[in-house]
């Protein structure tokens, strides 16, 4: 018997949508989110308000020039913070890329600290995950000996290094050269970068391992059979499969890299011109006492840190929320079955090649 569906006069046609969360389950996830998200807002943005608020002070240690008074106390300035941090000449020092304002030398240190660390690291992870992805006798040795610099706290890690760059230390008689790489010179800054690739080079590694994990055997065989070499395959499977994994690895390293502090200050010390950062020079203003400008600095920092952020997430696709799974899933299987038929047109091929071979025969 057919049913027919009777539609009440006056009302739309238009199928109503149910929502997906209407059976109470969005109530539910809320309750189990919201302890969580209020640690991060009491953890993460209270101090980020106060610092953005802080920077809108600045704290007076002295004589007032037009009165001839004593001048002391917190008092409100503005946006005064950010436009001298953007546009005063401060006393010029001299680094390893010249003569530069201190807050300008900080920023291109940064940036070259970032950009060599990060591309070190890359192609040093790539490599290891490709290493402990490999089936062999001691595979599990040699991922927890990968592993152990990166689970060495920071500080630790500067002291380690601080020893081995001694005048008289290990990295000196190796080389065969007295380099004073603990002096304010770029050895400094190289110094950093090695102790930075050795410790974080294992971060890239691991991540990048759990992404090559997720690609079938099958696609490489596929390869095998269609005469690809292992160059090929590395550059033809192997990369575009695991870039959303590498793609966000390579983002939270940049971020971290960013941000550096305690590695250059713990290697090399306070007020080194070669490999001060802009988190070491607003830990310096804060130390003097300047907390105003420090919080400015700071929120600068901040800005330019969600910038990049933005600019990978725009331009180079990286998905640090899992939304582009399903989309990786679909174009894994989409080349599985492109390979496929290949091989069943290869194979058909050669039994055609066979059947009129023995009918000539």
């Amino acid at each position: 018997m057919a049913t027919s569906a009777v539609e009440t006069p006056g009302t739309s046609s238009r199928k109503v949508k149910k929502n997906a969360l209407s059976d109470g389950q969005g109530t539910l996830a809320w309750a189990l989110v919201a302890p969580t998200l209020a640690v991060i807002l009491f953890v993460v943005g209270l101090p980020i308000i106060l610092s953005v608020i802080e920077s809108f002070y600045k704290t007076s240690n002295g004589i007032d020039p037009t009165t001839g008074l004593a001048d002391s106390g917190t008092k409100f300035v503005g946006l005064e913070n950010y436009v001298n941090a953007l546009t005063s000449n401060s006393t010029a020092v001299e680094g390893v890329f010249g003569s530069l304002p201190r807050l300008t030398n900080a920023f291109v240190n940064n940036m070259w600290f970032t950009i060599v660390c990060v591309s070190i690291e890359t192609v040093l992870g790539v490599a290891m995950a490709l290493i402990m992805a490999r089936a062999f006798k001691g595979t599990g040795l040699v991922r927890a000996a990968i592993l152990v610099p990166w689970a060495i706290p920071t500080i630790v890690s500067a002291k380690l290094w601080f020893v081995v760059f001694q005048a008289d230390g290990v990295m000196n008689k190796i080389i065969g050269k007295q380099v004073l790489w603990l002096g304010d010179s770029s050895a400094s800054q190289w110094a950093v970068i090695m102790a930075d690739v050795w410790k974080t080079a294992p971060f890239i590694g691991l991540l990048t391992l759990a992404g090559l994990q997720t690609i079938p055997a099958e696609v490489y065989e596929a390869a095998k059979v269609d005469g690809a070499t292992a160059w090929q395959q590395f550059t033809r499977i192997t990369l575009p499969m695991v870039k959303p994994a590498l793609v966000v690895a390579v983002l939270f390293r940049t971020l971290d890299t960013m941000r550096m502090f305690d590695l250059p200050y713990g290697l090399i010390g306070p007020n080194k011109y070669s490999v001060e950062t802009l988190s070491m020079f607003a830990y310096n203003e804060a130390m003097s006492q300047r907390y105003g400008p420090a919080a400015a600095y700071s929120i600068l920092l901040f800005l330019l840190i969600c910038l990049v952020a933005f600019l990978f997430i725009k331009f180079l696709g990286a998905d640090v929320v899992g939304d582009d799974e399903t989309r990786a899933k679909s174009e894994q299987r989409k080349r599985m079955r492109q390979l496929h038929k290949q091989q069943v047109k290869r194979t058909k091929a050669n039994n055609r090649t066979i059947t009129s071979g023995e009918s000539a025969v």
